[in-house]
């Protein structure tokens, strides 16, 4: 285990524990309701976990890898990052699909750089996302007004990835 994965764990578990002492001191029912809304979180979010895992294993599976490093590839620039950038936005799901399609493009020779884009746009830009929950909710206005605002950042954190070099 490295240390930041050890830095990682303690914070996340200690958080746990600070989150649960809190509720114990409000008393036994926010504590009891407490447990059981977290235990319903964690059965409703692995399901969905592990599909994401096993579909970005066929994922990998389907896709060559001539195919990702040749558009996405370490070598493929800036074109990689706008052809990153735009599949993002293309990709339906939530984050286990995102970002398990970007952890797959990763180790299948994707280049640092247009990943970042790509879950970066995907974040940002999920047109399924947009069209199904923010326009229902919001004025379409605003949501494509935030879109069109938002459509530096994944380009910016790309080129902040080329510039630092490999996280």
């Amino acid at each position: 285990m490295t240390l930041s994965a050890l830095i990682i764990d303690v914070t996340l578990w200690g958080s746990v524990a600070v989150l649960g002492f809190m509720a114990w001191r409000r008393g036994r029912v926010v504590l009891v309701s407490s447990v059981r809304e977290g235990s319903m979180d964690f059965i409703n979010i692995v399901p969905r976990i592990a599909l994401g895992v096993i579909g970005s294993g066929y994922i990998a599976a389907v896709i060559p890898p001539e195919v990702i490093t040749g558009w996405l590839g370490p070598d493929s620039g800036w074109f990689g990052v706008l052809t990153a950038v735009i599949a993002g936005a293309a990709t339906p799901g939530g984050p286990v699909v995102g970002f398990s399609i970007g952890a797959v493009a990763l180790k299948v020779g994707g280049g640092t750089p247009q990943v970042i884009a790509y879950v970066v746009a995907w974040a940002l830009f999920a047109f399924q996302r947009m069209i199904l929950w923010e326009i229902p909710f919001m004025p379409a206005r605003f949501v494509w007004f935030r879109a069109a605002v938002s459509v530096p950042f994944p380009f910016l954190a790309a080129a902040i990835a080329m510039v630092i070099g490999k996280p």
